[in-house]
């Protein structure tokens, strides 16, 4: 499913760990996090959520800040697709790779903050 976005079929991860097998692993990891950041922050608040469920395990209290909204109001941009984003600010992006994107996500919030435009505005969204 969705394949032709991202690249990952069946093939490259049938035989890897499922998301219940890796969230104690990821929990210790944002054991301290104050919020997730995600570009369209409420579909990835959605599908956390959904593995969360079907995994049989709590899901993260965490706040989401969404860097559309984020980078609408730091800069007035539009579009603000991740990659409209990241040009305007000079970020380096491999569209649809997972670390890239969250990567360039963490520098949309660093970016907004250096501007003055994050000041603690974390919304459960």
């Amino acid at each position: 499913m969705f394949s032709y976005i991202h690249g990952i079929e069946w093939r490259h991860v049938k035989d890897q760990p499922t998301f219940g097998e890796l969230w104690p692993k990821i929990a210790v990891i944002l054991h301290g996090a104050r919020f997730f950041a995600a570009h369209n922050a409420p579909f990835d608040r959605g599908v956390l959520n959904s593995c969360c469920a079907v995994a049989g395990v709590p899901a993260p209290k965490l706040p989401f800040v969404c860097t559309v909204r984020l980078a609408r109001k730091a800069w007035n941009l539009r579009p603000t697709k991740l990659p409209d984003v990241c040009r305007h600010l000079g970020i380096t992006l491999n569209h649809h790779e997972a670390l890239s994107d969250a990567s360039a996500c963490a520098k949309i919030v660093l970016a907004a903050a250096a501007d003055g435009a994050f000041k603690e505005e974390i919304k459960t969204v």
